[in-house]
């Protein structure tokens, strides 16, 4: 169901799951806050699961804990949405195996991981969730202009979501008065227009050539800055990155004020790097739900040093060994 932006497919699938005032859901706190406003959006309560620090996705054994003391207390989510964040996948397999005993629905956040893989099939193929959720905004791998899309497996979730992003209306199949329509509930306008689509169709035949080169821009990053005081990605077993980010960790002593530094020493050479995320439980907006810095520790502590740096198709071999060389004399000049 393609959908105008990934906002607004992320509050589709939530109602298309069946979110409703008073259903809580989880999500991560490294993530942009839409993917914690869809729930709100919905008039559910939002909580946060603390990242891995390895992955900076959903930690699994973290929310095997949360939902262990949820079940004590009674207070359950109805729905985990798993971001895939910078575009490689969250372990699904696992995920699911925590929290179907419970009953519990799955949307994966997959805003970053189109053309990412797991266990040999492509993100959003739904193996272990309910619905996925795309996005195809100016800088994504493949674009609209803005634009989402939503993907299932399952018919009463698109039936929902269909009926959602155009007006909570279905079309009555009556042959004797073929014009009728019904609106069923209180939906929105939220299509996409044709001349978007038109633009993203003929953008997937080039999806693969994409990912291939944001992988190969990754490679050369992983290996140019391997012996660093840096983390670097790491790639899960049996699965591919789509690449959107390539996220680093700045390991020194003075982790925040050496990525202040690293940052205003690329842009001074015409490189704009940025910071992805700013944890969405210290957003003003969420402490005012009652969120406390010290919540999430290891997505505080992952945002204290981390760095995203240009990758992007037409990024030049030379342009990224500058980046790589400005990089180097940065850390080296402490």
């Amino acid at each position: 169901m393609a959908v105008s932006s990934a906002t607004a497919g992320l509050h589709t699938a939530c109602h298309a799951l069946g979110i409703r005032a008073g259903d809580r859901v989880w999500t991560s706190p490294n993530s942009f806050v839409a993917s914690a406003n869809c729930a709100l959006y919905c008039d559910g309560a939002v909580d946060f699961v603390d990242i891995d620090p390895r992955s900076y996705n959903i930690s699994v054994s973290e929310l095997e804990r949360k939902l262990c003391t949820a079940a004590e207390r009674k207070a359950l989510p109805k729905a985990l949405i798993a971001v895939h964040f910078a575009g490689q996948p969250c372990d699904m397999r696992e995920l699911a195996a925590v929290v179907r005993p419970y009953g519990i629905g799955i949307i994966e956040d997959a805003t970053h991981a189109l053309g990412a893989t797991y266990q040999g099939e492509p993100v959003g193929s739904c193996r272990y969730s309910d619905a996925a959720v795309f996005s195809f905004h100016a800088i994504k791998s493949i674009t609209t202009g803005e634009g989402g899309m939503v993907v299932t497996n399952r018919e009463n979730i698109a039936r929902n979501a269909r009926r959602f992003r155009s007006h909570g209306i279905t079309p009555d199949t009556s042959r004797a008065e073929p014009w009728r329509y019904e609106q069923r509930e209180l939906g929105y306008n939220y299509r996409m227009t044709d001349i978007q689509a038109a633009l993203g169709a003929s953008q997937l035949n080039k999806l693969d050539e994409f990912i291939a080169r944001r992988t190969e821009i990754a490679k050369r990053y992983t290996a140019g800055l391997a012996e660093l005081p840096l983390q670097l990605p790491h790639i899960g077993d049996d699965t591919t990155s789509a690449w959107h980010l390539y996220p680093i960790q700045i390991m020194t002593d003075d982790r925040a004020g050496t990525r202040r530094n690293l940052y205003f020493e690329l842009l001074q050479h015409g490189f704009r790097s940025q910071v992805h995320y700013i944890p969405v439980h210290t957003q003003p907006f969420y402490r005012a739900l009652g969120f406390r810095a010290g919540d999430f520790p290891a997505a505080e502590s992952y945002y204290e040093g981390a760095l995203s740096l240009p990758l992007f198709v037409d990024l030049a071999d030379s342009d990224q060994d500058r980046v790589m060389e400005i990089i180097r004399s940065t850390l080296t000049q402490r």
